[in-house]
């Protein structure tokens, strides 16, 4: 009988699912939708198995990974929240997915099965000390040491979003001050342009920023951050350029703290470029503990990476 593997992601804002066969690098079949308007955990679970149901063409799979966004408790594949849709407390996904598949099941959160995936098939391969750092809407990380996920005592190891690197900074969402997601996710580099285009009134200061969102702030984004700064905007590489600091800042803290031989940087924020990712780089280098490794490489698997490790983490059950 033929083995195939469910792999399976649930994110903020899309939901996806793939089959894949054990050993093969590239995906048989895959599906994905926006998350829908009215967001729920029993709306999700429908459109997941919907999803499921079109990668496996009637097969059944033997056995099922998952990468979730939130808190999981990964032991006995427990979802303990979710921070985008209600109704997810303390859900038991893994039972859930072996009474729907008849197949072994593994769940992990977003971030820390993208850095497996990202070890196993991407950017990570070959090493085996591995941080992956994602910068998109918030900043989040994992840890992949002697080929396994590093999760911590209380399974928060790799939030390096929210590691302080301003105590007087602007306020992050969790609450504190001056973490690191403050300062250089996407929606922080978007409000810096807010703030800095009402603090410039002048038509003259960020005049392509300006022209892109139709003089409107209010739709600004890191996206158009990003185009300003390649068409020669100098607010805008400002912006950019603060913001890689940043980051550079926090990344050479944790290589201080883990020495890792690699790490790895995903998401949106990332597709910024050289203006975002050169001043990262030089900042990570100015501030890193000296002999430590710096050895920062971009992600390879984009979008993917949390698919990829959904994969990973069914593999390992067929061994």
């Amino acid at each position: 009988m033929e083995s195939l593997i469910l792999a399976l992601d649930f994110g903020g804002t899309k939901l996806a699912a793939a089959a894949v066969e054990p050993g093969k690098r590239s995906f048989r079949a895959r599906a994905s939708v926006p998350s829908p308007p009215d967001k729920s955990a029993e709306a999700d679970r429908k459109i997941i198995l919907s999803l499921a149901a079109e990668v496996l063409g009637g097969k059944r799979p033997t056995a099922v990974g998952v990468s979730f966004g939130g808190p999981v408790r990964a032991e006995d594949g427990l979802v303990l929240l979710s921070h985008h849709v209600p109704g997810w407390e303390d859900f038991p996904l893994a039972e859930w997915l072996r009474e729907q598949f008849g197949a072994p099941a593994a769940v992990e959160n977003d971030a820390n099965a993208a850095a497996l995936g990202e070890w196993r098939y991407g950017a990570g391969k070959g090493t085996d000390h591995f941080l992956y750092v994602t910068v998109s809407t918030g900043i989040g990380g994992g840890i992949v040491i002697g080929g396994k996920i590093y999760r911590g005592a209380d399974g928060l190891a790799g939030e390096i979003g929210h590691m302080v690197v301003d105590p007087n900074g602007p306020r992050c969402t969790c609450g504190r001050r001056g973490c690191l997601e403050a300062l250089a996710s996407g929606p922080a580099i978007a409000a810096r342009a807010r703030e800095l285009l009402a603090s410039h009134p002048r038509p003259a200061e960020g005049r392509m920023l300006r022209e892109l969102v139709g003089n409107d702030p209010g739709r600004i984004t890191a996206r158009e951050v990003a185009i300003a700064a390649a068409r020669g905007d100098p607010l805008a590489a400002e912006i950019l350029r603060k913001a890689g600091e940043a980051l550079g800042f926090g990344l050479a803290q944790a290589i201080a703290l883990l020495n890792p031989e690699r790490i790895a940087l995903g998401g949106g924020v990332i597709k910024a470029g050289e203006p975002f990712l050169r001043p990262m780089r030089e900042a990570a280098e100015r501030y890193a503990f000296p002999g430590a490794r710096v050895d920062i490489a971009v992600a390879e698997l984009g979008d993917d990476a949390p698919l990829w490790g959904a994969t990973a983490l069914a593999e390992d059950l067929l061994r």
